[in-house]
């Protein structure tokens, strides 16, 4: 019997994207999966329900997704969708695999909500930084999108084009835009903002990545600073004292000074983002201005930013855009649907499920199963008792 996963309809406030494209579909189709897609799952994204029959999906109601399906795949999970996301715990069963988004590392109380429903709670934020995940690396995804849709934020709030220009009346000068942290949404931020005309400098306490902002065309700024080990084992950027990012702040103050837009990424998983830019070093900004903060859900890079707000200060705009890859929902759920057929490809073998524990993209995703949390470092986190060796990292 073929396996069925299950891709109901986001029911976060303003989330367009969508689990599993029709393409997707058509995709596990191949590998003895059956898809039961929501009535307008994918409406909002580009996606009506006609493609998905076309691609061999049923679509059905909210109900018999997840009662009939042995996978249940989603965009935010309930940890991600603390409110709406509610209302989906009466309708998981014990045994059942749910997949998506689900902020593990701080949904205090959602992820044990979670474990009592018996479901095996796989969170896509986990995902390890190995070279055989790459294709799974969803958060990766969703990064290029922000980083792309930063600039263009930025493009159309600074009151200059961003090109140089030779023209009868005269030279208009190319903008200055500053990217902070050159991680995948700080890189696809470069690589935009250079190909809008912009001369881009960019700064990464990961001395490592010079070579790649170089290659995009941007300068590296250098600071006479020391970072030491600025990276965990997974690839991911390691919160540093606070010292060093007061001497970091001291240093950047300058350079931000000739910038037209700066734009920050620096974001920690499961913790709050770095202040990076203060209010004071705001202020070093000419009227006009743009500061992007991309990180504004985590909190926010930059001290005067508001999430979900633009503010303006001394002339200056700080936008804290929310959930950037959604407000460009087609390709968000292009990508992030391929990240999903990827990681579900471990599962799914010839039409059975086969949950291997001793895969270490298997393990290192894993958050519950059984009835307990089951991931030792989302234990940590959420100050649950520790679990048992090998369970988790």
């Amino acid at each position: 019997m073929a396996v069925t996963i299950g891709v109901p309809r986001e029911t976060f406030p303003g989330e367009r994207r969508v689990a599993l494209i029709p393409r997707a579909c058509e995709a596990l189709g191949k590998i003895g999966a059956s898809v039961l897609v929501e009535e307008s799952a994918g409406v909002e994204a580009g996606f009506p329900d006609d493609l998905y029959r076309a691609r061999g999906a049923s679509v059905t109601n909210r109900a018999e997704i997840f009662g009939k399906s042995d996978i249940i795949v989603q965009v935010r999970s309930l940890g991600a969708n603390p409110d709406a996301g509610r209302a989906d715990l009466s309708l998981l069963r014990s045994g059942q695999i749910l997949i998506g988004f689900g902020e593990p590392l701080t949904a205090v109380r959602e992820i044990p909500d979670l474990a009592r429903t018996g479901v095996s709670y796989f969170a896509m934020e986990l995902m390890p930084r190995i070279t055989r995940a790459q294709s799974m690396d969803a958060l990766s995804s969703m990064a290029t999108i922000a980083g792309y849709r930063a600039v263009l934020l930025a493009a159309t709030t600074l009151p200059k084009m961003f090109p140089m220009l030779m023209t009868a009346a005269g030279t208009v000068t190319a903008a200055k835009v500053f990217i902070l942290g050159a991680g995948v949404a700080g890189l696809q931020a470069i690589a935009s903002a250079r190909r809008l005309g912009a001369v881009v400098s960019a700064y990464d306490i990961r001395t490592a990545v010079k070579e790649q902002i170089e290659s995009l065309g941007a300068k590296f700024v250098v600071l006479n600073i020391e970072a030491g080990a600025s990276e965990d084992k997974g690839g991911y950027a390691k919160a540093m004292g606070e010292d060093f990012y007061r001497k970091q702040r001291e240093l950047l103050t300058e350079v931000i000074r000739e910038q037209d837009v700066v734009i920050t990424t620096a974001a920690v998983p499961g913790q709050k983002a770095p202040i990076l830019v203060t209010a004071e070093m705001a202020s070093a900004l000419q009227p006009g201005s743009v500061i992007v903060d991309i990180a504004a859900e985590r909190g926010g890079n930059c001290e005067l930013t508001h999430p979900g707000q633009t503010v303006v200060h001394n002339g200056i705009s700080i936008l804290g855009p929310l959930n950037i890859p959604s407000t460009i929902p087609n390709h968000a759920s292009q990508m992030y649907g391929s990240n999903l057929v990827s990681f579900l490809k471990l599962m799914v073998i010839k039409g059975e499920l086969k949950v291997n524990r001793e895969d270490e993209i298997i393990r290192e995703t894993l958050v519950t199963q059984g009835g307990e949390v089951v991931h030792a470092r989302v234990s940590e986190k959420l100050g649950l008792a520790p679990v048992r060796a090998g369970e988790g990292r």
